[in-house]
């Protein structure tokens, strides 16, 4: 699931949609708008439709084995939200829960939205977001309870007072630049893929700063001060949980079960060990000796007599008739 078809939100459906992820659900309620071409997926064309449509559209044509299920709404609103909580519960292929819930929203209230409604469910989640200059960026994975919820410690702008509203201007598009957009949801699928294949190092905090090309990392604790009601009963639900021993994230931690190698019999007596030692035979006669041993475990099956090899070395095996050399190769040019 898909919050917010926004700059990185689209091009991580477009990735996820390349790789063959079964089925996209998409969230917004804005616009396509000519503002919107700085950035990467949609198109000119597709000005004035709702983004989750051109975006269904864009993906079904890539790939349309993906199911796509696309809601133009504001989950915000009162109305959406209980639709919104069922969608989580029951989204998947089978009706069951989604496996991962993607927010690319760019602002305070979506994102609290989709906290809520992942920590009632403790439902795994990541939160992604470029910055108003459009030089950093971020993408964090949330697993209620477990790590912070994004209740735990407000953003600084929320910190600082500052109403978002102020942040932006009609017709411009605030963090712009294609380049951070696409690398931030290039780091928010990669993490998406090595969380639900299990496979590499599932990054809970990976920032980018571009002016420095710096990729902090980090691991961010619950607080136990969270005003969230349900973050704080998950927290005591998953008490004594580590980072270190989370085999549901850290597939790259398992130990490998050490498999004994076990050969059956067969009709030709094969093995790939040496079951007895290779006893050394008597030289033959002329000093050559029978059963040589080539290596641990393998030996000769015969070898020539003394006898045969003097009368082959007695032999003129190439006999020269005097053809030239320059006859034979017209010869072999003749040929078709």
């Amino acid at each position: 699931m898909i919050m917010g078809v926004g700059g990185v939100g689209s091009v991580a459906a477009e990735m996820l949609t390349r790789c063959g992820i079964g089925k996209l659900i998409l969230y917004d309620y804005d616009t396509v708008e000519i503002a919107n071409m700085n950035r990467l997926f949609f198109q000119p064309h597709q000005a004035g439709m709702s983004k989750t449509d051109a975006a269904a559209q864009t993906l079904t044509n890539i790939n349309p084995d993906v199911v796509m299920e696309p809601h133009h709404i504001h989950i915000g609103k009162v109305d959406a939200y209980d639709p919104f909580v069922e969608n989580v519960k029951t989204g998947g292929l089978l009706g069951q829960p989604v496996n991962l819930v993607l927010s690319c929203v760019d602002n305070y209230g979506g994102r609290m939205v989709i906290n809520r409604v992942c920590n009632s469910l403790d439902q795994p989640w990541m939160e992604s977001g470029v910055s108003e200059n459009a030089v950093s960026g971020h993408i964090q994975l949330m697993l209620p309870g477990r790590t912070m919820c994004f209740e735990c410690a407000p953003p600084l702008v929320v910190a600082s007072g500052i109403d978002e509203k102020t942040l932006k201007r009609e017709g411009v598009c605030a963090a712009s630049l294609p380049t951070t957009m696409g690398m931030t949801a290039g780091m928010l699928v990669q993490n998406v893929l090595k969380y639900l294949l299990g496979f590499g190092t599932v990054s809970y905090y990976l920032g980018y700063n571009a002016m420095d090309d710096f990729f902090p990392q980090m691991t961010l604790s619950p607080s136990s001060t969270c005003p969230n009601f349900c973050c704080l009963e998950l927290q005591k639900k998953h008490a004594g949980w580590s980072s270190d021993d989370n085999d549901d994230v850290n597939y790259w931690k398992k130990k490998e079960e050490v498999v004994e190698v076990v050969h059956e019999d067969n009709d030709w007596c094969i093995t790939c060990d040496d079951d007895e030692p290779v006893a050394e035979a008597a030289p033959a006669a002329g000093g050559q000796q029978s059963g040589v041993v080539l290596g641990e475990g393998v030996s000769v099956a015969f070898e020539r007599s003394h006898e045969l090899q003097e009368e082959v070395a007695e032999e003129d095996l190439v006999q020269d008739d005097g053809t030239d050399l320059d006859d034979l190769k017209a010869q072999l040019a003749a040929m078709q």
